[in-house]
């Protein structure tokens, strides 16, 4: 029997049956009020059943939507219930290797490895790099309610353009302009004014796969965008836990300490491939303003 049919069962068998001749309506009041009185054992044992019965649904790991399609359901009691919510609401953007859409899915499938591995799950991201005008660039630390890779140090911003409109504007890669300007302001507090779409300069693709832990990864087609700005930070507590900007010698003292294991200090996946292929070469180009000399977004970086 089903734990919501094992539930109505228990319900109408602890409720009294009404009684059905009419000569029980001439009974006096205080011997009808008394046939539907729950006892506090009626009420204790009714209480158990339908806290067993309600756990025993909600901990379920599949449920149907009205379209009778199979949904997971959030077995991670211990998530955070913001990350929770952006999980099943944020729908991410399917591409082949190629960098063609072929579908969308929730954030949570996009992110389970079981699925990466088995139906090739492969969603556009992206990763912006802030420097600012003294060509230091900003680092965050993600916050330790983060699903993957949680408290990794990495680039100011990653994420996902989102499957919607204003996101899905191929044209001079727009929609993934449109979606790092609204993570920044999301992670960072960072105002859309004070960060304009057309200041991120698209300088190249990475495509990578990275496990999180035994459940949770990554697989993204990666653009990397650059922009030089100053900005004040307002970081977002439940998605960062620290910013700092370093210089080249802090960041090879960073890389320094990740690679020893020394004081906890680890980084994102993505942005070590990054740091490793290209970003010394292309801060250069920061510094002399010259990134547009090294901009290939006709290539795609495979980092398998």
């Amino acid at each position: 029997m089903s734990a919501s049919c094992s539930l109505i069962h228990a319900i109408s068998s602890t409720i009294p049956r009404r009684a059905a001749s009419s000569s029980s309506s001439l009974r006096s009041k205080t011997t009808a009020n008394s046939n539907y009185r729950f006892s506090s054992r009626r009420l204790r044992r009714l209480t158990t059943i339908f806290s067993s019965s309600f756990s025993s649904f909600s901990s379920s790991s599949t449920i149907a939507d009205p379209m009778g399609k199979e949904v997971n359901s959030v077995e991670d009691s211990s998530m955070d219930a913001v990350q929770r919510r952006l999980m099943f609401d944020d729908e991410c953007i399917l591409v082949d290797e190629h960098d063609n859409i072929v579908g969308h899915d929730s954030k949570y499938n996009c992110h389970l490895m079981e699925k990466i591995e088995k139906e090739n799950l492969l969603h556009r991201a992206f990763s912006c790099f802030l420097f600012n005008s003294k060509y230091e660039l900003l680092l965050q630390q993600r916050s330790a309610t983060k699903v993957t890779f949680p408290l990794v140090w990495t680039n100011a911003c990653c994420s996902h353009p989102l499957y919607r409109e204003s996101e899905l504007i191929e044209e001079n890669f727009l929609g993934v302009r449109n979606a790092a300007q609204r993570k920044l302001l999301d992670e960072l507090g960072i105002p859309p004014e004070d960060l304009p779409v057309d200041e991120f300069i698209p300088v190249g693709r990475i495509l990578y796969k990275a496990p999180s832990d035994g459940k949770w990864g990554e697989h993204e087609l990666d653009y990397l965008l650059f922009v030089v700005r100053d900005v004040k930070v307002n970081p977002n507590p439940n998605e960062v836990a620290g910013v700092m900007y370093v210089n080249r010698a802090q960041l090879n003292e960073l890389l320094r300490k990740a690679k020893a294991g020394e004081d906890g200090i680890k980084l994102s996946p993505w942005f070590r491939l990054v740091v490793d292929n290209f970003l010394m070469k292309w801060w250069d180009h920061v510094e002399k303003g010259t990134l547009h000399e090294v901009s290939d977004m006709k290539a795609i970086h495979k980092m398998l």
